[in-house]
This record gives structure tokens, sequence and C-alpha cells, in this order.
């Protein structure tokens, strides 16, 4: 079988879609398919560091403004899309999208979506220019995208439930498939011991925060809760890990100064490969503190780790984690992270030693990337998944 996924870009900094993607692929070669990638990334100065991930990655380039617009993609979908059994758009709201319906219905080439959460209403909450703009666009194009589809793929239960709410008209075969990673590499291979024996964070448990600085990240409200706890807190470093793509740091930054955290606080920016799992493996704990989250790779790359997860009720998985007793969750408020802080920080040893066995169990059980790839090649392989919901004329968003 070969796949192809369509998708703005690869590039690490582009967050966990990307990742997702390419644990994806590797798993699925290795069980002899083929997945190749077609993206708006310039091929100069690319990152190729997990290019080894599929068979093909091909970098288009030339791309105009934030919405990618590009010819390219078309004509490259024009000439190539029939050579693919199952092709797979990933993301919405860009022009690659668009590009897709165009191309591939003009072909007579089914495709899939994977939305990524950007179906969520919770991007249209007091925003009401920025929902006006989605909504023309949405009526004009995506619900097409969305409608012309072979299945659209979420990652989550509740979070095809919410896409039903955020725009009018909307129409989809729908079907849940879940996104996973793969396990960590050994202690020794990523060198664990070196957070723990930075300067700054030697001697204390970490709290770790790691995806991009997003404002739907709620790391605003992981600084003031850590302030709530006071004393409380004084065992514990937070480690705040990701791309600022939006400014957002200096300003954090700032806050935690005012309330007295400037040291209590870490910043390393953005962590890939080998640092990255040396940091969740010495983490105490990870905390996604997120207004929308529809799956949160990193959850299962910390549970890969055998490291509990708290998390706000608005991460996809959030009832998955505390059912098995992998983790804790609470509402996305500043109170709320305060409960979550309070109750891990209030734990005993064994209490979390337990909670440490659970979270393993939980990805080996539901998130390990073998299982995914199973669902994967089995809704590729089928062109249709039998768990496809196609929903009602009378049901609209």
């Amino acid at each position: 079988m070969k796949t192809l996924h369509i998708i703005p870009s690869i590039e690490p900094r582009s967050g966990g879609p990307a990742e997702a993607i390419k644990r994806l692929a590797t798993e699925v070669r290795l069980r002899g398919h083929s997945v190749d990638v077609v993206c708006l990334d310039s091929p100069v100065h690319a990152d190729a560091t997990d290019d080894t991930a599929f068979n093909r990655v091909i970098r288009l380039g030339h791309y105009a403004g934030k919405y990618s617009f590009s010819f390219r993609l078309v004509r490259w979908l024009m000439q190539n899309g029939r050579q693919y059994d199952a092709i797979v758009v990933d993301g919405i709201w860009q022009f690659h999208s668009a590009a897709a319906v165009v191309s591939l219905r003009s072909l007579g080439v089914p495709y899939f979506v994977i939305p990524h959460g950007m179906l969520d209403p919770w991007f249209n909450v007091g925003r009401p220019l920025k929902y006006a703009k989605k909504l023309v666009y949405w009526m004009l194009v995506e619900r097409h995208v969305i409608s012309n589809a072979q299945g659209i793929l979420f990652t989550a239960d509740s979070e095809r439930k919410l896409a039903r709410n955020s725009f009018p008209l909307y129409r989809a075969k729908e079907a849940t498939i879940t996104y996973g990673t793969a396990p960590p590499p050994s202690i020794e291979t990523t060198g664990v011991g070196n957070w723990r024996a930075s300067a700054e964070c030697e001697g204390k448990k970490l709290i770790v925060f790691l995806g991009r600085i997003h404002e739907k990240k709620g790391c605003d409200l992981l600084v003031r809760s850590f302030h709530d706890l006071k004393e409380a807190g004084d065992d514990y470093q937070i480690v705040i890990a990701g791309p600022d793509n939006n400014g957002l740091v200096a300003r954090l930054r700032r806050e935690a100064e005012h309330l007295g955290l400037a040291g209590r606080i870490t910043w390393p920016g953005m962590v890939t490969g080998n640092d990255k799992w040396s940091l969740l493996q010495a983490a105490d704990v990870l905390i996604l503190p997120s207004h929308q989250e529809n799956f949160g790779v990193v959850v299962a790359e910390a549970l890969a780790c055998g490291v509990p997860v708290l998390l706000t009720d608005k991460v996809g998985i959030w009832q998955e984690v505390v059912a098995d007793g992998a983790g804790l969750a609470d509402e996305d408020t500043q109170q709320g992270v305060t409960r979550l802080l309070t109750r891990w920080t209030s734990l005993s040893d064994e209490a979390k030693a337990t909670m440490r066995t659970a979270a393993r169990q939980c990805f080996d059980n539901r998130f390990h990337v073998s299982r995914v790839a199973q669902s994967y090649i089995a809704l590729m392989g089928n062109g249709r998944p039998e768990s496809v919901n196609t929903l009602p004329d009378s049901v609209t968003g």
C-alpha cells in the first residue's frame, strides 16, 4: 500500500501533527508499506533529521503568505495523485486542504482528512472578527473539503463531538483513529542525568511542560498556579520547554519575575531528539494545562517514559488517562491547575510510584505506535473504515 500525507510543514517547530506523522510513518514502513509526504517547506535549509521516517519527502516551497498559497502544490497533486492508494490531508485552514479538494476531486481520487483539533469551537470563542473570516472561508472552501472527504479522522471521541458545533452546514463521514508514539530510547542513550544535574534543576523535582508556547496551551495558568503552591512547591522546579512562535515567552517571564519565580522556572526553548526524551525521563510529572488539545502527542510520549500526566479536561484523552490511573485531570482555569499541582505535590512516594507503573501500562495498552499503525493500515487499506459515521442530512453544526 502506498500512502501520501499532505501537510503545510513537517519541521519540528510546526508542532505535534508533524511529529505524530513521522512516528506513524516509521511504524507503517516497518510493516512493508510506503509513506510519502508532500509539504510546503523550502528545500533550502530544511531540517532533514527525520526524513528517514518516510519513503520520500517532497518539499515544494515557494508559497505566499500565512495561508501558504501554492499553485505548485495543485500541479504536483494533479500530476501525482493517482499513484497513491490512500491520501491524507493533515490539518485545515490553509491552502493545502483547498489544493487537495480541487486536485483530487477532479482526478476522482478519494482522500481522508485529519483535522488535528482545528474544528474545535474553542478557537471561535471571544474572537468575533476571526470567526467571521473563518466562517466565510468555511462556507466557500473548508466545508467542501470536509464533506467530500472519504473520512474525517478524529484522534479522540471528544474531538469528534466538538467538531459538530463549530460551523453551520457541517457534513462528514466521521471516524476516530487514536494517535500514539514509539517507546523512548534508553536512559543510557538520552542522558537523563543532564537535566537533574543542571544548576537550576539540581536537587529539584521537575514539573515539565513540553510543547508549543501558544495561548491555547495555558502556560500562563501554570505560572500563576505554581505561585499559588507557595511552600508546597519548594521542592519543585518548573520547566517550560518548546518553540515560541508568537512571542509569549517574554511576557510569561516578566510575569514570573513579578511573582518572584524568576529562578524557579527554566526556559530551555525548543528541545528535540535525545534532549526531549531525557527531559521527559527526568520529569516527576508532565503537565498540559491546555484550553484546547485534540490529543496531545506529548502526553503519549510522557506515558511511554512512565511519567504521570496532569491534564485539563480540554485535552481529548484525559478520560482514558484518568481511567487507567496514569494521571489527574481538572478544569482549564487557574483554580483547576492549582488543584492539579496541589494534588500531585501532596501524593506520597508510594502513590506516585503506582501512578508511574500505570502510566507505562496506559501507553502500552492504548498509545503504542504499533497499535496505531494497525488501525491506520486497516483504515487506509479498506478505503473506508467500518467505524465511519455518516451524519444524517438533518444534523448541522
